[in-house]
């Protein structure tokens, strides 16, 4: 599996005219070669060369399987990693390097002279990671499947004066207890006028009678991660309400209808964007219609009226209009779809129809 994805890594670099290349995301090294750390502030990187076994760049004090399908070159604080780094690469060629090296460990590589030049080379990942292979795909679903569980657990916690923040302390654990690792991302629960603030971090706000309820949440189960939102109503629904949530659930609906290879992802979020727009809210759809996603929460790729690139079979990414009218309420609806040969597969199976709690 993980020869499979550094050879089409290769492939694209090559395309690009490029034959070596250094990754340094931890969650792309661990994508193409199964070892996972967090390195802070020490140096971490994976070359890849044309002709040449993989190298990874691992300091000794980190634990990694012994059965990487590449070769470990050991550090330890004392050495000087970017030294044995130099020592390795071609000189006489060009340096492919991703988005997240950072300067402190460029600048010396440059200063070396370790590659003729040094190319921003992201995309030869990206690319790979955004089309999920079978072992990915059911590692999406499985996470999506635990989302959908948790979602029922989270609609039980939300009670008149309980606030934001109490209600989102409470989820890491109940995901582990689902089987997931903790959280995917920092949760967003928002509760009446704080929920038209797409990105509301939960606080001390309580709940009270006739307030929208948005949970936009994910786990991560076996390192890859899920992300949904459904947006509630406690006690009773508004008109408006009620109007707005059918809205949104239809634009919802009418993008994941059109999920299939070829369609360009700028189309989805017009789609969905049309519907918003016909019914007169279109000014208050703020935000892009959705985001790759896998062993990160956010990858390349979004679903936008500017990304004019075709969706391919195995992506896997977000639908997610809303509809946010600041001082009164908001409502956004998410799925997770995995394109298939011929069209998608939906990830959640949690209801989009408005629930009102309590």
């Amino acid at each position: 599996m993980y020869e499979q994805r550094i050879e089409t890594v290769m492939k694209n670099l090559e395309h690009v005219g490029l034959a070596q290349m250094l990754v340094s995301d931890p969650r792309s090294v661990q994508y193409l070669t199964g070892a996972y750390v967090e390195p802070d502030e020490r140096f971490l990187g994976l070359l890849l060369a044309q002709g040449c076994n993989p190298v990874l760049f691992m300091n000794e004090l980190f634990l990694i399987p012994d059965d990487l399908p590449c070769e470990v070159q050991w550090f330890t604080d004392t050495d000087n990693p970017l030294s044995l780094l130099a020592e390795r690469c071609d000189a006489s060629e060009p340096l492919g390097c991703d988005k997240v090296l950072t300067a402190r460990f460029l600048i010396p590589l440059m200063e070396a002279n370790a590659a003729s030049s040094f190319v921003l080379a992201s995309a030869a990942v990206d690319d790979a990671r955004a089309r999920k292979d079978p072992a990915e795909r059911a590692a999406m679903r499985a996470a999506s499947r635990t989302n959908d569980a948790g979602m029922a657990r989270f609609r039980e916690l939300v009670h008149a004066g309980v606030t934001e923040a109490e209600v989102a302390s409470k989820l890491e654990s109940i995901y582990q207890e689902l089987g997931a690792q903790g959280c995917s991302f920092g949760p967003i629960v928002s509760f009446g006028a704080n929920a038209a603030d797409p990105h509301h971090g939960p606080d001390n706000t309580p709940l009270k009678h006739g307030d929208v309820v948005l949970f936009d949440v994910g786990c991560r189960q076996d390192d890859y991660c899920a992300d949904m939102t459904r947006t509630f109503v406690f006690g009773e629904a508004s008109d408006k309400q009620q109007e707005v949530h059918e809205i949104v659930q239809r634009a919802n609906a009418a993008a994941r209808a059109l999920v299939a290879p070829g369609v360009r992802f700028c189309e989805l979020d017009a789609a969905a964007r049309a519907v918003i727009e016909e019914a007169g809210y279109g000014a208050y759809f703020t935000h892009r219609l959705g985001h790759q996603i896998g062993l990160n929460v956010h990858e390349p790729g979004d679903v936008s009226a500017t990304h004019d690139e075709p969706v391919q079979a195995g992506m896997c990414f977000s639908i997610e209009p809303g509809i946010y009218l600041p001082g009164e309420f908001g409502v956004r609806i998410e799925d997770l779809v995995l394109v298939t040969e011929d069209g998608c597969e939906v990830l959640n199976s949690y209801p989009r129809e408005l629930e009102v709690l309590g």
